[in-house]
């Protein structure tokens, strides 16, 4: 194992651990950490529940949080990690935002942003959009599965 792929297990553990907290409030155990220069950026969980809000995915949470921290909409550079692909909302705001990389769990079967019929994480033809991010499927997919079995 190298050193990229010690480092995506450590954040997605961490990305488990918020969906755990997601999970136990009542929501959908989705979590997401996005990293800039090596660091936990932010974190979120899923709170469409918890917070009656139909966009409140975990991914879309973290890219505002994001967002707010760096005071742009330019997340260049930035890796976000999550247990679940990134679905259609998420994957255009991960497009919008330029976010480098993304590596998640488990797939979402037809609303996977990347692996679905519509993959708009990584259409390369969208111009407005640039290059799309690079994509790393299956980190400890086990245990990402394992977690939303337990709290359906």
């Amino acid at each position: 194992m190298n050193e990229e792929d010690l480092v995506d297990e450590a954040f997605m553990r961490r990305c488990l651990a918020v969906a755990t907290t997601a999970g136990q409030r009542g929501d959908t155990a989705v979590g997401c950490v996005i990293v800039a220069d090596g660091r936990e950026l932010v974190n979120a969980g899923e709170c469409v529940v918890s917070a009656g809000d139909i966009a409140g995915h975990a991914e879309i949470e973290a890219v505002r949080l994001a967002c707010q921290r760096r005071g742009s909409f330019d997340l260049q550079g930035c890796v976000l990690y999550t247990t679940v692909e990134p679905c259609f909302l998420c994957a255009y705001a991960i497009r919008e935002t330029r976010i480098a990389r993304v590596v998640y769990g488990i797939p979402a079967g037809s609303i996977g942003g990347a692996t679905s019929a519509y993959p708009i994480l990584t259409a390369d033809d969208i111009v407005n959009w640039g290059a799309p991010p690079m994509v790393t499927p299956g980190v400890l997919a086990s245990e990402c599965r394992a977690l939303l079995e337990r709290t359906g």
